[in-house]
């Protein structure tokens, strides 16, 4: 994050925490997005608050929200839904791309969310974790990389970094919902995922084609 001052109605959270409640990645979220109703307005807020990715309440009962990362909107993310259906306490959230269906079950918050949903990814297998591990941030070159290798296949333990590669400012994204839920889609079972420093995410993918994904969310600063 930058030095920017979160402004007032804004909270931070830390989405697919580890199982000490360290890590995750950060988000912004925008209780109210009336405050700032364009979309060029939250772009640029979303750009100085730096995070990967930061969420506008359009509408708290309905949970309508609206997705930025410092450079663009996005019509779906992870970790931002993940979080906003935290913070909200809802069961259903609205999005561009559908309504996304959410539960919570005491420690982990989950959503219901389809792999077509997701922006494209690169999902690049490596021998092992400590070669995932020895990435620099980000790789040499172009476009989304989700870098991954299994920890213990058996079991469905995955060790993975994310590389967005897009010139926004963030070399690395510390935890990744959508790119969870296509390795996930991908692999056709449910995974549980090591990404970044220690984030922790948790998928379920369902015989109609969706994924569930899931993971521990942390108020970090209330606005």
């Amino acid at each position: 994050m930058s030095d920017y001052d979160v402004p007032a109605g804004t909270d931070i959270l830390r989405v697919f925490c580890g199982p000490d409640g360290r890590h995750g990645n950060a988000l912004g979220v925008v209780r109210d997005g009336r405050r700032v109703p364009g979309r060029a307005d939250r772009q640029e807020l979303a750009g100085k608050l730096g995070f990967s990715e930061t969420v506008f309440v359009d509408d708290p009962e309905r949970g309508r929200l609206d997705i930025y990362t410092p450079g663009l909107r996005l019509p779906f993310a992870g970790h931002p839904v993940v979080g906003a259906a935290w913070l909200l306490d809802l069961e259903v959230l609205e999005l561009e791309v559908g309504d996304v269906f959410a539960r919570d079950d005491g420690e982990f918050s989950w959503i219901t969310a389809r792999p077509e949903w997701a922006p494209p990814r690169t999902l690049e297998q490596y021998a092992s974790a400590a070669e995932v591990d020895a990435l620099p941030a980000p790789p040499p070159g172009e476009g989304w990389l989700y870098a991954w290798a299994w920890e213990e296949e058996a079991a469905g333990r995955v060790r993975a970094r994310a590389f967005p590669r897009r010139d926004d400012g963030i070399a690395e994204d510390e935890a990744t919902g959508a790119a969870a839920l296509l390795l996930s889609a991908h692999l056709g079972r449910a995974l549980n995922i090591t990404q970044g420093r220690g984030s922790q995410i948790l998928t379920a993918p369902a015989p109609d084609g969706t994924v569930e994904i899931g993971g521990r969310v942390v108020l970090a600063h209330h606005g």
